[in-house]
């Protein structure tokens, strides 16, 4: 062997912007502007932190959790926890209580950290988490002065205070976890994806190539997208390796206060989902020449497909790239993308050509292998007509889930996506459907089973059935048939009040209609297609399109 065997540790990414760039700052937003912080003071506070963790008992492999938004401190906690061996957990700050139990107590979650402002969120935990031996709590301006009745508490601030800013990171196995993230992507409980060093540092490397998101140690990132959401699509561990300049919402996620921070700050890129997009276009035809983008080249937009009219209003109208990026919790999680000229012969191609290939899922990240299957695991013609079981495999996909194998998700080295899709000669993957009755609104997922399985639990309910209709804004939300049993009075309120004591309030169907049978296919599973395709024939609208 003439190559050096150097471990892929993420420690020789995470404190290279720092060495190169420790001037750049890092910004996160506040109520009255942004507090701002350089990328040496980020790097040291990050050192300091894994002192001050290291102190309290965090060991090499240790689950830590984050209960944050996007800020600062949460890239820190990046930083500083997986660069020191431990393993950095992001909570959904989204999920109900019900779910998040589960998943802390699941991980074994040794410390969490939590921003103030949503203190009250994770107090709803009290008493329910006992791996948990230490909460710090992370304050931005206006909540320094938090309480709670939850032990062993302590400052963010004071935690770190005094530490010195230099830790020495080990050398340890490159296959070893840095990273846990949990989908409930599918039904039954949250599955958790465990990332290693070697594939996170794969991972950065390849989305910052010019043919993925073309990042560039020049760039100026707006990262909307939740950290606690797929490592943020792999944005902060990216901006940090080439010393970019990073802007964080925080809290402040409404589209007035993004379009605001994305012409103030000279913001090149941006990552969100198309609920996000659609609402800054709606905001700008609202307030023609407000909102100025001059620095504005490209927004990455994942988690559901953005509306090719989308696509083609931020070009015709903004000539800004929508970058449109397919993948899950288990592929890290990029793994396609559709850039405006994919290829050399595009060059040639008219506007709608290429907005028409924008909006396909994309080309194959290179490192990947990406095929589709019939349900015989043959493999499929590339021929954009054959369709079937979308699975890939590669140095940065998940081969197992967290502490639950569950080898039907896998399939000879293949992990199983659940998409149906086809694959066009030139090589573009085109989503067609989902192998399961998921629910995807506002890039989340929602389990539709889940819901069905609880409401069958609600005294009266014969049985429950509960499928996805479009929405414009969310792409979709649940809605729950059911059937009462005879003689029950039961209204849409108490079906739904019923689902709040387990649900968050993004996962409670829009509507609840009453029917007398629900639709069965030969083997007696309730028929969702028949259902959703009866919705559309019948003009159905869900409450808030009416």
């Amino acid at each position: 062997m003439t190559m050096q065997k150097t471990p892929l540790l993420m420690h020789r990414l995470m404190d290279r912007g720092a060495l190169l760039q420790p001037d750049v700052e890092i910004l996160t937003a506040t109520a009255d502007g942004a507090r701002s912080q350089t990328m040496l003071e980020t790097r040291n506070r990050a050192h300091q932190l894994a002192h001050a963790l290291n102190d309290a008992g965090v060991q090499i492999g240790d689950r830590v959790a984050t209960f944050m938004w996007n800020g600062a401190r949460h890239l820190e906690a990046y930083h500083a926890v997986a660069c020191m061996g431990a393993v950095v957990h992001t909570l959904n700050i989204r999920l109900s209580p019900v779910d998040l139990e589960y998943i802390i107590n699941h991980a074994q979650d040794k410390v969490v950290i939590v921003d103030a402002d949503i203190l009250p969120l994770f107090e709803k935990l009290a008493g329910k988490i006992p791996s948990i031996q230490k909460i710090i709590v992370a304050a931005e301006p206006g909540f320094e002065n938090w309480s709670t009745s939850l032990p062993n508490t302590v400052d963010y601030e004071a935690f770190i205070a005094g530490q010195p800013t230099r830790y020495q990171w080990p050398e340890i196995d490159e296959n070893s976890a840095m990273g846990l993230c949990y989908t409930s992507g599918t039904t039954g409980k949250p599955k958790g994806v465990m990332y290693t060093h070697r594939a996170n540092y794969l991972h950065t490397i390849s989305i910052a190539m010019t043919d993925v998101m073309g990042l560039s140690a020049t760039d100026s990132l707006l990262g909307i997208v939740p950290m606690f959401h797929a490592n943020a699509w792999g944005l902060p561990w990216v901006a940090t390796m080439l010393g970019m300049r990073q802007v964080y919402p925080h809290r402040f996620m409404v589209p007035d206060h993004l379009a605001r921070m994305l012409m103030d700050y000279d913001i090149t890129i941006s990552a969100g989902v198309p609920t996000i997009w659609q609402g800054v276009k709606g905001l700008m035809e609202a307030n023609p020449g407000k909102y100025q983008f001059k620095a504005l080249t490209r927004l990455t937009c994942g988690g559901s497909a953005p509306p090719p009219s989308l696509i083609e209003w931020y070009w015709d109208a903004l000539n800004v790239e929508m970058v449109q990026g397919w993948g899950m919790t288990e592929t890290s999680p990029l793994a396609t993308i559709s850039r405006r000229t994919g290829k050399r012969k595009h060059l040639a191609m008219s506007d709608a050509e290429r907005a028409h290939n924008q909006a396909k899922a994309g080309l194959p990240i290179p490192g990947l292998e990406i095929e589709i299957f019939d349900d015989k695991w043959n493999v499929l013609p590339h021929d954009g007509q054959s369709f079937g079981e979308l699975l890939i495999r590669g140095p940065w996909i998940c081969s197992e889930y967290f502490n639950n194998p569950q080898p039907d998700k896998f399939h000879d080295g293949w992990l199983i996506t659940g998409d149906v899709a086809k694959i066009d000669p030139d090589g573009y993957v085109i989503i067609t459907d989902r192998s399961k009755d998921l629910i995807k609104s506002g890039g989340e997922w929602i389990s539709s089973v889940d819901l069905e399985n609880h409401i069958v639990g609600l005294a009266g309910v014969a049985q429950a059935c509960v499928v996805a209709h479009p929405h414009p804004k969310w792409d979709e939300r649940p809605v729950a048939l059911v059937i009462k049993k005879p003689g029950v009075e039961l209204t849409r309120e108490q079906v739904i009040s019923f689902c709040e004591s387990k649900f968050a309030k993004w996962q409670l169907p829009d509507d609840v209609l009453f029917v007398d049978a629900i639709p069965l296919t030969a083997t007696g599973k309730m028929d969702k297609k028949v259902v959703r395709a009866k919705l559309d024939a019948d003009g159905y609208k869900l409450p808030d399109q009416r």
